[in-house]
């Protein structure tokens, strides 16, 4: 063979590919994506019940950037006074229990009764990477086309209690935006979650039967906050399972002392998949905020739950200006040495470390 022959297993050059997107189109989006709309815009688009600005708007609260957290607060204190009047229902339980698919049925049923639904679902993060798959839009398939529903996605990041930490904040602005039904999904942790109960009017407890769940009636905890409990997938050959749970449950309810309203935790039986027992569930929820209104609870609820909040922030402003003061972070190295050489102990390197705040 020559040099210049060329094998007959040797490539063809192939056609090129036109590219899809031009530069000048990539370049434009680029320059939308960080061009900010002003405050004034925010507010309008989101009293108009514009849901690509609340998502927007959620974006720069769940932020960590200063300049968008300023934005944020600017936007949340124009947005209070159209808030405050939907029901925010909270709804938890073990992973697997169908939460998901629940809440697609029951927003779905609250939809088309004229209502607007908005569902703040919280995925699990990493606590390696800090990940998040906020897979909850393609679980509910049916629900986030539906348009009087907005589901919003949001990373549990450091937060405990089931919740993101500026979950209480989205439900301010949902609520300007008109959704007059919170729905808040919480991470399903297990009996740790005590945040949402802070956050929300009606707290429903989702549970399965034939898995031991039955059992953990007896213990405090999350069962002991809760104003009703849902035995899910109740269906095909697990109905008489779900039947036999709810007694259980009922029994174990009745071992607490009543709650301050009166209200006696109700236990239902449904299945989310075949649309069975929701209309009963909504009934159930709409008779609890009827009489926990007309007793004056409901109000009293929303105050103490304000001033939990309130307390809530405070620690965390002091807990962030601590750890970013700059003076904090050089003694912090050094305890940590001394730490470390055992020359201290983690006591006496935080108090030390507290000592120092006060006479700065």
């Amino acid at each position: 063979m020559t040099k210049d022959s060329k094998s007959n297993l040797s490539e063809k050059e192939g056609v090129s590919q036109p590219e899809t997107t031009s530069k000048s189109s990539a370049n434009k989006i680029k320059l939308s994506r960080r061009k900010q709309a002003p405050t004034s815009t925010f507010i309008e688009k989101i009293l108009a019940g514009d849901i690509t600005f609340l998502s927007r708007a959620i974006t720069l609260i769940e932020s960590t950037n200063p300049k968008h957290q300023e934005k944020a607060n600017e936007i949340l204190n124009a947005c209070i006074p159209y808030a405050n009047k939907s029901i925010r229902i909270g709804i938890t339980g073990v992973p697997g229990v169908g939460k998901s698919t629940f809440i697609e049925a029951f927003g779905k049923h609250l939809t088309g009764l004229g209502k607007k639904v908005a569902v703040l679902a919280v995925d699990p993060s990493s606590s390696i990477n800090r990940g998040s798959i906020l897979g909850d839009k393609t679980r509910m398939e049916q629900l986030v086309t539906d348009k009087n529903a907005f589901i919003r996605p949001s990373p549990s990041g450091t937060s405990l209690g089931g919740v993101a930490q500026k979950t209480k904040e989205s439900i301010l602005l949902c609520e300007a935006a008109g959704f007059d039904t919170i729905i808040v999904e919480t991470v399903g942790v297990g009996q740790s979650e005590t945040a949402v109960h802070a956050m929300v009017d009606f707290f429903l407890l989702l549970k399965l039967s034939g898995a031991g769940d039955e059992l953990q009636g007896i213990k405090r905890g999350i069962i002991e906050m809760a104003d009703s409990i849902v035995i899910n997938k109740a269906d095909g050959d697990n109905v008489k399972n779900a039947k036999i749970a709810k007694v259980e449950f009922n029994r174990a309810l009745h071992l607490y002392p009543p709650k301050d309203n009166g209200w006696q935790p109700k236990v239902m039986v449904a299945s989310a998949l075949h649309n069975s027992g929701i209309d009963d569930i909504y009934k159930m929820i709409s008779n609890y905020i009827q009489k926990t209104t007309e007793s004056g609870y409901f109000q009293k609820r929303r105050n103490d739950q304000n001033k939990h909040w309130l307390f809530s922030t405070i620690n965390d402003q002091l807990k962030n200006r601590f750890y970013n003061d700059p003076i904090i972070k050089d003694l912090l190295k050094r305890e940590i040495k001394n730490l470390e050489a055992g020359k201290t102990t983690p006591f006496n390197a935080a108090n030390n470390l507290l000592n120092s705040t006060n006479k700065s």
